[in-house]
């Protein structure tokens, strides 16, 4: 897909619910997208949505947005698909899987219908298990579907750890890895502080590191959903400022590294099944992959992961 051009940076968001107009309102904020259409089960919510938000707009941006239908996914560079039920308190993502499969595919038929160019971004959960699903019903290139996967669970966890050492998050560098869910992964042995590894960082600081510190973070960071949930009944801002950093890379070419799932081409030995890895994002989707080493323990988990996700996989009719 190298070459890959972009047209008139054209955006759909399908499914206008708190996550789908969140990014609506944030895309609109950051004139990332030049034209967004809002497209619901209930043309009436995107109407309203859209008449909200283009209401601010005369002074903080010039972006197109209006209420559409599936037939405006025509030349769009990125269609955004958050169409599903919400997770339940007590509900885990992949407790969601049949449903939310049902949903996606009757979302793809109609996106079928009128599709011509672009990338198609899952944000909808269980992401992993939808973003193998829509990739296969789309059938496009490798990696022009894919999904948001562990791109927040990344943000929230360089967050607590910025919390934790007393810098800036910007200084940290790192990834959680695997399932967006109870299997992600946090990738110790690549975690920076402003370039130092992690480790020695908090040995130069005399800031205590060790397995019961890590163990608390990455429980944490695995918590952070359900207690916002818990707290509120849903997520959203996290996801679209997140999704906005993607929108960014593919609608304006600026290309960025993110750890999102898309489907795996081999790496790790792995095919016919979308997980998060270290990937470079563009105007085509996912281009690569990113393979690094890791610990023995970081990939006896990740395929722990992978058990788990193909368990779904072989069980969503």
């Amino acid at each position: 897909m190298n070459g890959y051009t972009i047209g008139n940076r054209k955006a759909a968001i399908i499914g206008v619910g708190f996550v789908g107009s969140s990014i609506a309102y944030a895309l609109a904020l950051k004139n990332i997208a030049q034209e967004i259409v809002l497209i619901d089960i209930s043309f009436s919510k995107a109407y309203g949505e859209a008449l909200d938000i283009r209401h601010g707009l005369s002074q903080m941006g010039s972006t197109n947005l209006y209420p559409g239908d599936y037939a405006d996914c025509a030349d769009c560079d990125l269609i955004i698909i958050t169409a599903g039920r919400n997770r339940r308190s007590g509900e885990t993502r992949l407790h969601m899987a049949n449903d939310n499969v049902k949903i996606l595919q009757s979302v793809i038929k109609e996106v079928q219908r009128y599709y011509t160019r672009g990338v198609i971004l899952i944000i909808s959960n269980p992401v992993d298990i939808l973003t193998q699903k829509a990739s296969q019903w789309m059938r496009l290139q490798n990696g022009m579907v894919f999904g948001s996967g562990c791109l927040l669970d990344t943000s929230r966890f360089v967050r607590l750890i910025a919390d934790y050492t007393g810098v800036s998050a910007c200084s940290i560098n790192g990834y959680l890895v695997g399932e967006h869910g109870d299997n992600q992964v946090a990738i110790w042995s690549h975690i920076t502080v402003g370039g130092i590894p992690i480790s020695e960082y908090c040995r130069n600081v005399s800031l205590e590191w060790n397995q019961q510190v890590r163990d608390t973070l990455a429980q944490r960071t695995r918590n952070m959903g359900a207690d916002i949930i818990n707290s509120k009944g849903q997520t959203n801002y996290g996801i679209a400022t997140c999704v906005c950093h993607l929108a960014d890379a593919i609608l304006n070419q600026h290309t960025a590294i993110a750890s999102v799932t898309s489907p795996l081409q081999g790496e790790h030995g792995l095919n016919n099944i979308s997980l998060s890895l270290p990937s470079i994002v563009g105007p085509a989707g996912v281009s690569e992959r990113i393979m690094e080493h890791w610990s023995t323990e970081e990939y006896r988990l990740f395929f722990e992961a992978v058990k788990q996700v193909r368990r779904v996989l072989e069980q969503v009719e």
